[in-house]
């Protein structure tokens, strides 16, 4: 019972961190499209996608998916260099 508790807390405590991550993901995505944007329009336009669905996905507060989202994103940006 008091390991299941203190996975509880630490699982709650948690969410708060996953949260800030997603803002954090989306000025990186901002930054290096300002600066460095990919030269091919197909993932551009992609990576433009999955920034504003993160974005959507944060904002209605699932920053689980909304980071695994962003993560593509920032994985396509740096395949892209």
């Amino acid at each position: 019972m008091r390991r299941t508790l203190m996975f509880l807390a630490a699982a709650l405590i948690s969410l708060p961190l996953w949260a800030m991550h997603c803002p954090q993901d989306m000025a990186k995505i901002d930054a290096l499209l300002q600066s460095d944007p990919p030269a091919d329009p197909d993932v551009l336009a992609r990576v433009k996608e999955l920034r504003a669905e993160g974005e959507a996905l944060h904002k209605a507060g699932d920053h689980n998916e909304s980071v695994k989202v962003l993560g593509e994103a920032l994985d396509l940006l740096s395949a892209s260099e």
